[in-house]
């Protein structure tokens, strides 16, 4: 029945599969940023915690009674750490921008969405009855000059804390421009909360910004948490409203325990180890720095190539010498790259080993 494309997106070399990789292989390309998928104790902390709660799993919505004192633990905690009246745990990253993005912006408002946002925000943004616009990546000047001279009801503007693909820091001017048109700013923060901040709080944590009425931070627990599910920080009132009208919230069954459990764990621990983290996250950004000359900000280390065949055959070449790195593709990325992480997961030495590979051979 779909013969005809699967052999077309093959011969453009855009296949996908799924794969069990084996795990002596040094993992370079997961979102785990801070090596806490393998962090036993972790693991075990939430299992003891789950044994001695009465209930396995959530059971229903988080509207119907599927919402336990679990799930509200960790909301206060994240709300605490970063500043927030109000917050909500959903499914996934994915539900959490189909969440705010299908669910807030309303007939006569604009919604503004940086060109490089998540393919789970551009889904979002044709369930919409707003104004919808996406305006140049990281770009205050062109965002600005889609706000002036016009009048809508509303408006929300939506960008990456850090961008998946490129590693890029979403510019300050973006939130000073949020509060100069009092547009209501959702930040993806998927690749940047445990990953930049002093306190590995995220963005607003890395330029020091208190959140504003305006302000809603979406984070994901699947990877710096080594969990899985997503949150929504924001004002009462916003959090309210999702409650009431945004579907992936309403009609889907709340996250399981065992994954908040995990995630929480994860909060707590970098709460008291932010510090130690921060200078092993700092030590592999100059390993990077002094191997390959490129300086990165993040935790996503992005090298472009000339054609998909060449990245998967990089990619196949350095599984052969046991390192795994992204092959990342069309349409996921205009031009094909390799994609590396280098996570606190795997050893310093063995970043050195592989930075070295690609620079003798590739770079």
């Amino acid at each position: 029945m779909y013969e005809k494309e699967i052999n077309a997106i093959k011969r453009a070399n855009r296949f996908r599969e799924r794969k069990i990789y084996d795990f002596h292989l040094k993992d370079f390309a997961s979102n785990d940023y801070l090596g806490f998928a393998h962090n036993k104790k972790l693991l075990i902390n939430a299992y003891k915690k789950l044994k001695e709660y009465p209930i396995n799993a959530a059971k229903a919505s988080l509207i119907v009674n599927g919402y336990t004192s679990i799930h509200k633990n960790f909301e206060d905690d994240l709300c605490r750490l970063n500043g927030f009246e109000a917050g909500i745990v959903l499914g996934s990253g994915f539900l959490a921008n189909i969440a705010l993005i299908e669910a807030l912006p309303r007939k006569n408002d604009l919604l503004l969405i940086d060109e490089e946002y998540h393919a789970s925000g551009i889904l979002a943004s044709k369930l919409t009855q707003a104004k919808l616009e996406f305006f140049k990546h990281n770009d205050p000047e062109d965002l600005e000059k889609r706000l002036k001279n016009k009048k809508f009801n509303r408006v929300i503007i939506a960008i990456e804390g850090i961008y998946s693909m490129s590693g890029d820091i979403a510019k300050k001017e973006i939130f000073d421009i949020a509060n100069r048109y009092n547009a209501i700013l959702i930040i993806d923060e998927a690749h940047s909360s445990g990953v930049i901040g002093e306190n590995l709080l995220g963005i607003l944590d890395f330029y020091n910004i208190k959140p504003h009425k305006n302000y809603i931070k979406m984070g994901t627990m699947g990877k710096a948490y080594g969990s899985y599910g997503a949150y929504i920080l924001s004002s009462s009132e916003i959090i309210s409203f999702l409650e009431n009208r945004a579907k992936s919230i309403i009609y889907t069954t709340a996250l399981s325990l065992f994954d908040v459990l995990l995630a929480h764990e994860a909060l707590k621990y970098i709460e008291k180890n932010s510090k130690k983290l921060v200078k092993k996250i700092e030590k592999r950004k100059n390993i990077i720095e002094k191997i390959l000359n490129k300086k990165i900000e993040s935790l996503i280390l992005n090298l472009e190539f000339s054609s998909n065949q060449e990245v998967l055959e990089i990619q196949k070449e350095l599984l052969n010498s046991g390192f795994l790195v992204g092959a990342i593709r069309q349409p996921t990325v205009k031009k094909p790259i390799l994609r590396i992480i280098p996570r606190l997961g795997e050893s310093k030495k063995d970043l050195k080993k592989l930075l070295k590979i690609l620079r003798a051979n590739y770079v």
